[in-house]
């Protein structure tokens, strides 16, 4: 998945449209439904901060006509974003951002950055390929998740021994 985040001579973001900070890109082979791939770009930008409060996103009509997909599939991501109280339409306007995500300030993602592409270099120099470096990736997370979803059950168990 991919969002399109940059300036072009006219001011906008490669592959956006007049006045959107960003554009949609699909991955055919990602397996992942056309909408969700829309919801979790969305997503994306406002983690990483390349959308707020007030932005618009592409109309319906702008992405049917920049991606060849059906409108009923942009309305179904919209409506999702909506329901997930990220975004909300506005009749004649476009779909705004209305919401937020928890998200670390500019300087920690910057540096959790840095500390990836170092990961990143060390994974490409010991010869993990981009998909061997997700799986790993993924993996190592679901561990992470686990284990600290096992700790904050001890310390739920420990504190309802406590108040026994």
């Amino acid at each position: 998945m991919t969002i399109v985040k940059g300036s072009n001579p006219a001011g906008e973001a490669p592959g956006t449209e007049p006045g959107s900070p960003i554009g949609f890109r699909l991955e055919a082979r990602s397996g992942v439904p056309t909408y969700l791939q829309l919801v979790h770009q969305v997503e994306q930008g406002l983690r990483l901060g390349y959308l707020a409060v007030g932005d618009r996103l592409p109309t319906v009509k702008e992405t049917v006509e920049s991606l060849a997909i059906n409108p009923n599939t942009v309305l179904k991501a919209y409506r999702e974003l909506e329901h997930r109280g990220l975004a909300a339409g506005r009749p004649g306007q476009g779909t705004f951002i209305c919401g937020t995500l928890h998200q670390a300030g500019v300087a920690e993602q910057a540096a959790l950055r840095q500390s990836l592409l170092t990961w990143l270099t060390e994974a490409d120099e010991a010869g993990l390929d981009p998909e061997g470096m997700a799986a790993l990736f993924a993996a190592s997370l679901q561990d992470f998740l686990d284990r600290r979803g096992q700790q904050r059950q001890r310390r739920g168990s420990a504190k309802a021994g406590q108040v026994a």
